[in-house]
């Protein structure tokens, strides 16, 4: 019988990886520190953790990116990420990077409902085009925008130019056999409904699955599973396999001005 746990389990694969967070930590909180006009913990909701750090444009902005972080929906905040969005700022774009409540005290069902509360949010503060991206948890969170079932009002669904699901997981019925599901508390029923791949997709907004070579091969399936469905539903969809990346290395390219995912992410290409 398979081990699911080790089929998710990312750290467990990646030398080095207890030592990561407290490096992503310092490396955004320097590059916070670098910025201007960064507005910080402006509210969506009333919860502790219903916040969103906004980080602007030297100029003009041309529209709205949304990154939703990772960690199984258990673990780390906005804050951990502040520096993926130098790719899209450099090129003229306001990010907003939010953070979530954290399971068990919600269950992914009302995360699912914060992020389309910190969207739209988000989407009342900057206008223009919306873009969304995701890692791994965060993956999952902006595919569900897209569903049939999604909270946003169509105002702001219509502005969604494309969505960017990075090593995102879009059928949570496997994690149903993990032991992570004790934090998680998901029912077969809960599961169903929040898996992205099991809904139909509310419009036609383009969906690209990116994920890394080295990944835990359950990650790539994951990644190629969203990028099939949808396709049967008229949805323009995509899947990059970055060759020799992990689950961690596969987002550092969103710093980065001129690497292919920035590209991917603000529709150059």
């Amino acid at each position: 019988m398979r081990d699911w746990d080790d089929a998710y389990a990312n750290s467990a694969h990646i030398p080095g990886s207890d030592k990561m967070p407290a490096q992503w930590a310092e490396r955004a909180a320097a590059y916070r520190a670098a910025l201007k006009g960064f507005r910080a913990d402006i509210a969506y909701g009333s919860g502790e953790r219903q916040r969103f750090d906004l980080v602007p444009p030297d100029g003009d902005s041309k529209g709205l990116v949304v990154f939703v972080h990772g960690g199984y929906w258990m673990r780390f905040d906005k804050s951990t990420w502040t520096d993926l969005a130098e790719g899209a700022r450099h090129h003229g774009w306001t990010v907003c990077l939010p953070s979530y409540t954290l399971t068990p005290a919600a269950r992914i069902s009302d995360i699912t409902a914060e992020m389309s509360a910190a969207i739209t949010k988000a989407a009342s503060l900057v206008t223009g085009p919306i873009r969304l991206a995701g890692h791994s948890a965060g993956g999952h969170l902006v595919t569900r925008m897209l569903c049939d079932d999604s909270g946003l009002e169509p105002s702001v669904f219509n502005r969604i130019a494309g969505t960017l699901s990075i090593s995102g997981l879009h059928d949570l019925r496997p994690l149903l056999k993990t032991k992570m599901n004790e934090t998680l508390r998901m029912t077969l029923e809960e599961a169903s409904l929040e898996s992205a791949a099991l809904h139909l997709p509310r419009g036609h907004s383009p969906v690209t699955a990116w994920v890394g070579g080295g990944e835990r091969p359950e990650f790539i399936r994951q990644s190629d599973l969203m990028a099939n469905i949808w396709t049967g539903f008229d949805v323009p969809t995509r899947l990059v396999v970055e060759p020799g990346l992990n689950h961690f290395t596969v987002i550092d390219g969103l710093k980065d001005p001129s690497s292919q995912i920035t590209a991917r992410l603000i529709g150059l290409d």
